[in-house]
């Protein structure tokens, strides 16, 4: 039997196990396989998205991060989750104990459910639904919900306060995140997560005026939602101690962290998907990666010798089986998301926290009329998409109402403007 190429790597071995049963199981192995997949792969990226968020964190400032479990503290998220697993789950006196352990659950469940619709290569989804992009505003919105939830059966005034912060910021940032995935419905004229990514075959969405600015206000709606840096109000120690989930330990604890890198993650495949041409990329080959990435193996000064010439013969014969194939989409759209997911980091390591007023501000004064007016740049755009005044004008009206909001919220303007009607 001849392998099967890297386009179809994890596809072949799903079909061959539901082959296996009578015809009329085979729709609900395929079920069973899908959501078996996304259940073991979403613990294992939110494991390794701490790991990498505290080794950039760590070298941005010159410190080297997780090394003692694990070469390269590989093994540290391990250590963590069985840390986790073992602490004493503590409830407060006064608390809700139905509610104060529904609300982690609650809280990763839609976590989980988005990665349904994600389009993670070009034969690899698990519902490419008609209506994806609305399933994904609807499945996110749920979080709002969950934080909620824990913060009033917690009963402490700082999960409280935390949770009221938490639910005005995600119902606040929704709104211009909801905008600007209009604009990708009007020109891709289609819903489906698949479907916008074929949009996208000839052109990124990103590289035009009005996608650029939409996928901007989308990521950083999506940072906002799920609560990162800057945008981490709901848990300000300096006033609130850890925000909603002040009373949570153990194992509860743990499952509020899985949410929120797991919808980091989603959030920035997302904008892979709506805006970067999800699993679009150059046909380059695939022994190239394969030569670069034997390198990098071969130079590792903390691997042993033996798995240092293992791993790199094994990278060489792989290159060698699958050379006349290019990279798959599968992985153009890893290397992506992975990229934004640098950047929501790269944010964390650089910006400081923003105040209420300045969190709210940003949403209700600038990123909502700047969704507004982008659904019109777009629609010029489209009318004369084939003509260099549809560019012009798209990005004349976009620069234009950038500018006049940045003048419209400056503060020191609004701060002479009250005095000078006082005067």
């Amino acid at each position: 039997m001849s392998l099967p190429s890297l386009e179809t790597l994890f596809v072949k071995p799903a079909i061959l196990l539901r082959d296996l049963f009578p015809e009329s199981a085979r729709p609900w192995v395929s079920i069973g396989i899908a959501i078996g997949a996304i259940a073991a792969v979403a613990p294992l990226i939110m494991m390794y998205l701490t790991w990498i968020e505290r080794k950039l964190i760590a070298r941005m400032q010159n410190r080297f991060g997780p090394t003692r479990v694990g070469v390269y503290g590989l093994l540290q998220p391990m250590a963590d989750g069985l840390k986790m697993l073992i602490k004493e789950d503590i409830a407060p006196q006064g608390a809700d104990r139905l509610l104060h352990a529904m609300a982690p659950i609650l809280a990763v469940a839609p976590a989980i459910l988005l990665f349904a619709v994600l389009p993670f290569g070009r034969y690899l989804i698990a519902a490419d639904l008609n209506v994806g992009l609305l399933y994904f505003f609807a499945i996110s919105s749920i979080s709002a919900y969950a934080i909620f939830m824990g913060g009033w059966a917690s009963r402490s005034k700082f999960s409280i306060l935390g949770a009221m912060r938490g639910v005005a910021q995600v119902i606040s940032y929704e709104v211009p995140g909801v905008l600007s995935a209009v604009v990708v419905i009007m020109i891709a004229g289609t819903m489906s997560t698949v479907g916008i990514v074929e949009a996208q075959a000839q052109r990124w969405f990103i590289a035009t005026p009005w996608g650029f600015v939409a996928g901007i206000i989308f990521f950083l709606s999506g940072v906002a939602e799920v609560n990162r840096t800057p945008f981490d109000m709901p848990e300000a120690e300096s006033e609130l101690v850890a925000g909603f989930h002040t009373e949570y330990s153990g194992m509860k604890f743990a499952l509020w962290y899985m949410a929120e890198f797991l919808e980091a993650f989603a959030v920035c495949a997302f904008a892979v998907t709506f805006f970067l041409g999800g699993w679009q990329g150059p046909a380059v080959p695939f022994w190239v990666l394969t030569v670069l990435g034997s390198a990098l193996i071969a130079t590792a000064r903390k691997l042993s010798l033996p798995v240092r010439v293992v791993a790199t013969a094994l990278l060489l014969a792989a290159g060698l089986v699958w050379i006349k194939e290019p990279i798959p989409s599968w992985m153009w759209f890893l290397a992506k998301t992975y990229a934004l997911v640098f950047v929501l980091v790269w944010l964390r390591g650089t910006f400081p926290r923003l105040r209420v007023d300045q969190l709210m501000g940003l949403a209700w004064k600038f990123l909502l009329p700047m969704a507004l007016i982008n659904i019109l740049a777009a629609g010029l755009w489209w009318f004369w998409r084939d003509s260099f005044i549809g560019w012009f004008l798209s990005a004349a009206i976009l620069a234009l109402s950038y500018w006049l909001l940045i003048l419209a919220n400056h503060p020191a303007r609004r701060f002479e403007a009250a005095l000078s009607s006082r005067g």
